[in-house]
């Protein structure tokens, strides 16, 4: 099981940071296989922990520690394809708000979480506990949704509050001035909370006739993306954002699926030839390889992630998977260099 992936359209804005910063990016995104070629793709992507690298690669380019806030800043509802394309057609700022949300898949994939919009909150999820890895990330989505609200109603909306889930870091300064409205910080969630009035804005851009067939295209497009997800990955989907909560039990996730248990419970093992207990284990394995490999947080943290009771029961979970403790298995990868040819050379599709 993959942490999830992103267009590559995303890249655009980064790169027009750096250009605004007056730096090449070519060197930078060249490092991680980044080419013109690949951004003309529009079904392109890359992989949310290789983002992330990019993202640090980034900070220590520009020596810039707020440069995701700036890559917002530049963000174009076009990088976000069709969903971006219907959301500037919308009647309102609420509506464009609740297209972008529905239409997430399109463009991202997080199997930890999803955004949501509930009046007046637009809310971004992203893996915690923190670090400059994944504070780049917050930092460039928060923004650039704070820019798409603001270019389709001529700078009219307006933002009540940010609620950031991290401690202040030590650039908290510039937050105020991107989103020019209080930043709270150690919140209970990501998320913009407009001014209830300004959901209700009309949009510049808004054209209904257009709006209902690009919503249609949306549906289409969205269906493409899911009809071949087979049950194992729809039940993946709803354990994967709750595994460090209290993990659903089968019972729990046959209802969401809207199934009886035993139905479930039948269907996995003639589908899949598996178990529902299978594939917690499948999804907690994948993610500490992928955890330990292409990130760095610490092992607490990917305890905690990871749903496990205590370091000690994630480590022995791991030497079972891997047969080596997960400090070693990491020191190993660093050895031979696994690590950054994995981000270098993973697929982008």
């Amino acid at each position: 099981m993959k942490l999830g992936d992103i267009s590559v359209s995303y890249l655009l804005s980064l790169r027009a940071a750096l250009i605004q910063q007056q730096l090449d990016p070519a060197p930078l995104l060249e490092r991680f296989g980044i080419t013109d070629a690949l951004l003309a793709e529009p079904h392109a992507r890359i992989s949310i922990p290789r983002f992330m690298r990019l993202g640090n690669a980034a900070i220590r380019y520009t020596q810039d520690p707020a440069i995701g806030l700036l890559m917002g800043t530049h963000s174009q509802l076009s990088h976000l394809g069709l969903a971006g394309m219907t959301a500037q057609c919308a009647p309102n700022l609420a509506d464009a708000f609740s297209v972008m949300v529905k239409y997430e898949r399109l463009t991202s994939q997080n199997y930890r979480g999803h955004s949501e919009f509930s009046s007046p909150a637009l809310r971004f999820y992203s893996i915690a506990p923190y670090n400059m890895f994944n504070l780049f990330v917050v930092d460039s989505a928060l923004a650039a949704r704070a820019q798409a609200g603001r270019q389709i109603t001529n700078g009219q909306a307006q933002l009540r509050e940010v609620h950031i889930e991290f401690p202040a870091p030590t650039y908290a300064a510039r937050y105020e001035q991107i989103f020019q409205c209080p930043v709270l910080f150690s919140q209970a969630h990501n998320q913009l909370v407009w001014e209830p009035r300004s959901l209700q804005l009309p949009l510049v851009q808004s054209a209904p006739g257009h709006y209902q067939h690009l919503l249609k295209l949306c549906e289409q497009r969205l269906h493409e993306l899911t009809r071949h997800r087979g049950l194992r990955e729809k039940v993946e989907s709803i354990v994967a954002p709750q595994l460090h909560q209290r993990l659903p039990s089968l019972m729990e996730v046959a209802r969401e699926l809207d199934l009886p248990s035993w139905t479930l419970r039948r269907r996995l093992q003639h589908e899949d030839h598996t178990r529902f207990q299978d594939i917690v284990d499948d999804m907690r394995r994948e993610l500490a390889v992928s955890y330990i490999r292409d990130t760095e947080l610490a092992l607490g943290e990917i305890t905690f992630l990871l749903g496990f009771s205590s370091p000690e029961a994630f480590q022995r979970a791991f030497k079972r998977w891997t047969g080596s403790a997960p400090g070693s298995y990491r020191r190993m990868l660093l050895g031979t260099g696994v690590t950054s040819r994995n981000i270098s050379e993973e697929s982008t599709i």
